[in-house]
């Protein structure tokens, strides 16, 4: 195990020079990398190395790891959730397995919305049904299983579309749900959150921890990504949902220290999305639904009161708020998307106080819930219609607007992957390498 170890992380120091992006917020899992000679300015047409048909739409992230591309997609045709792999340079598809079936059940979303992880030998595809499959790189099968067995699925409201952490040899995935059974998904009563550990080459579990949480009805869902984070030297995972946050010890899943709550009076319609994000030292942790977000001083034990905020924004008040969008930090900086409402507002927020830089209304008609990704001073967006936004990291201005969906769009949730000196556009219906 400890040459494995030693092995991934090889591998991984390898992979960030190189610029791949092995997971969905990139291999800082803050949303950016070290990439240069980024593109401004591109369209449909222009600046692009290639294009590539998708099966159907998915809001997952496109990952990268030297010469391939790997996707996850559904496809409303067959009923089939696919795991892709496609040629870096070209965009053919070097091979295509089927995982599972389930196309969706709601119009918000499908079974293909978690992003894929690698780690340069394994990769890894997970649908929100359940289902979870490893490969070796050239498509071969290394095991599958249903992650919640012969049970009635997960018991969310929404459909389940965490998204799988692989990181130095071990497969972390968070199941964070109600505890009853809602719309005949999940047990009538007694479901368990947990965080799940497993042996990427094999399948088999490591080990289960229960995460137990006050919240209520919905707030007891999560749809974030666990975030794998050292801190004086202490490796946590951070996991947020249920109104807290907590550390855990990624070698047992024993929890190291919790904050919360944000929901003081158990509201029970506060289901959480975005993933937390480390920077500037603390946590921050983003209220769902337009309130505040609470940045936690890091390193902390136990169970914290208040006294480990070191500041918190003002909500919709001040428009530093995230219901969906996971921020980015960037350059010293936390860059945070709110895109519910009218206005869609994108901040430059100084980690040491919380307040913002700038702010730049996007001016998008279409709801904006994909992350925010950065590199070469520049941010990357999409809105729902595959409207593309290119903003100056420094001051916030609008370099380039371009619409990369087609008519009709209305669900592009796939934050824009940043490889080398290219971006990886995925929209309902394409995906797009753009940059030669």
């Amino acid at each position: 195990m400890i040459k494995n170890t030693i092995l991934t992380l090889t591998i991984l120091s390898s992979s960030v020079l190189a610029g791949d992006w092995p997971n969905w917020r990139g291999p800082n899992h803050n949303g950016a990398t070290e990439a240069e000679g980024l593109p401004v300015k591109f369209s449909k047409t222009e600046n692009i190395a290639w294009s590539t048909p998708m099966p159907g739409p998915s809001a997952a992230t496109p990952i990268t790891w030297k010469d391939r591309v790997f996707v996850s997609s559904s496809s409303p045709k067959t009923q089939e959730l696919l795991a892709l792999c496609l040629n870096r340079e070209t965009g053919k598809v070097l091979w295509r397995q089927v995982v599972g079936n389930g196309f969706q059940r709601d119009n918000r979303s499908n079974y293909a919305s978690p992003s894929p992880t690698t780690d340069g030998r394994v990769v890894v595809f997970f649908y929100g049904n359940g289902d979870l499959a490893a490969f070796n790189l050239d498509g071969k099968k290394l095991w599958a299983k249903k992650i919640q067995g012969d049970s009635n699925g997960f018991a969310f409201q929404w459909t389940f579309s965490t998204s799988p952490l692989l990181h130095k040899g071990i497969l972390y995935l968070q199941v964070l749900q109600r505890d009853t059974g809602v719309r005949g998904h999940g047990k009538a009563s007694g479901n368990e959150s947990y965080i799940l550990a497993l042996d990427p080459n094999t399948g088999e579990q490591l080990w289960r921890h229960i995460r137990p949480a006050k919240a209520k009805a919905e707030s007891l869902e999560a749809f974030s990504t666990p975030v794998p984070y050292t801190n004086n030297g202490r490796e946590e995972l951070l996991i947020v949902g249920g109104d807290c946050l907590t550390g855990h010890d990624p070698r047992t899943g024993r929890e190291l220290w919790r904050w919360g709550t944000w929901n003081p009076s158990r509201i029970g319609h506060w289901r959480l999305v975005p993933s937390p994000v480390v920077g500037g030292g603390v946590v921050l942790a983003c209220a769902p639904k337009g309130s505040p977000i609470y940045a936690v001083k890091a390193g902390g034990k136990g169970v914290l009161n208040n006294d480990a905020i070191a500041w918190k924004s003002q909500g919709r008040t001040d428009d530093i708020t995230s219901d969906v969008c996971t921020p980015l930090f960037y350059n010293k900086k936390f860059f945070v998307m709110y895109g519910e409402g009218r206005d869609k507002t994108l901040s430059s927020v100084n980690p040491a106080t919380g307040k913002a830089d700038w702010q730049v209304n996007l001016e998008s008609r279409a709801l904006v819930r994909t992350s925010p990704t950065a590199a070469d001073g520049k941010i990357y967006l999409q809105s729902h219609a595959g409207e593309v936004f290119v903003v100056n990291a420094q001051d916030g201005k609008i370099l380039n607007r371009v619409m990369m969906g087609e008519n009709g769009d209305d669900l592009t949730r796939a934050s824009i992957t940043i490889s080398n000196n290219q971006l990886l556009i995925r929209t309902n219906n394409k995906l797009y390498c753009v940059g030669k």
